[in-house]
């Protein structure tokens, strides 16, 4: 039973810490909850239409179905993730002023909302395929009290995501969004570089060293507190050449977006500034 709770806790923390990332950058946006609620139930729903359709991926793509199938998610993620940065960084100014004036609703809020329901759904639909595909193995080789490891695992993970999300609902309005704009550019930069992995896996692009180094003896991965911090900034204990160039690729790509989104919305803000009036 605690190999089953240690497994699943160790998929559900994943995927809570992710949510709870995003969310936290949604802070304020009306409905949010719905949104968040039906990403879960999708992704859930997905997670076992995906575990039941393991064989039929494994064979289409040559065994490596479910490879392919995460560094896809994975890098659909990324995207979803990106974009909503790369939105914050051009209206943050705006949402915080706004929220200050008027509490529990943001302008714009659906664009968030759609993200977020997404990123939801696709962080759900990849750790529950691999717990579901986890609990099927044990129970076709006879393991006992799955359904207490499961328990005990969802139920710590997703305790460990709610207290990330009330830390982070603690930073003061002024830094809020820059401080969670750096927090998401270093998730979508660490699912960029397990994407990478799932990929050279999958022998579908070169490794170019499988190990730059090796820090395992620091912080393993296997660890709790390596998982966690390999899901907040993407830490990998023996990372291949190929995971780092993605990691820096996209931290690049988002810190260049940034900054051209940020000039854009200079301009756009500049001609209807209020003047002030000679006296």
């Amino acid at each position: 039973m605690l190999a089953i709770a240690l497994l699943v806790f160790r998929e559900v923390l994943e995927a809570a810490l992710i949510i709870s990332v995003v969310a936290a950058a949604t802070r304020g946006v009306h409905r949010r909850g719905w949104f968040v609620g039906a990403g879960i139930a999708l992704g859930v729903l997905g997670a076992v239409l995906v575990a039941l359709m393991a064989g039929v991926l494994a064979s289409t793509f040559s065994g490596v179905g479910q490879e392919l199938f995460n560094a896809t998610l994975l890098l659909m993620a990324v995207l979803m993730i990106s974009w909503h940065a790369l939105w914050m960084s051009r209206h943050g100014r705006e949402l915080t002023q706004q929220m200050k004036i008027l509490g529990a609703a943001v302008s714009g809020g659906t664009s968030s909302l759609g993200l977020l329901l997404a990123v939801v759904a696709i962080a759900v639909l990849r750790e529950g395929s691999e717990v579901v595909l986890f609990l099927y193995g044990m129970r076709a080789g006879g393991a006992g009290h799955l359904w207490q490891g499961l328990m005990i695992g969802v139920l710590a993970g997703t305790t460990l995501g709610v207290a990330l999300y009330v830390g982070l609902l603690r930073i003061p309005m002024r830094y809020f969004f820059r401080f969670t704009n750096g927090l998401l550019a270093l998730v979508a930069a660490g699912l960029a570089s397990s994407a990478a992995r799932y990929l050279i896996q999958a022998n579908l692009l070169p490794a170019w060293g499988n190990q730059l180094w090796d820090s395992s003896w620091l912080l393993g991965n296997g660890s709790i507190s390596g998982k966690t911090v390999h899901i907040l900034i993407g830490y990998d204990a023996r990372p291949a050449g190929m995971q780092v160039a993605f990691y820096g690729g996209t931290l690049l790509a988002l810190w260049i977006g940034a900054r051209l989104t940020s000039s854009a919305s200079t301009v756009v803000r500049q001609p209807s500034e209020p003047t002030n009036p000679p006296r």
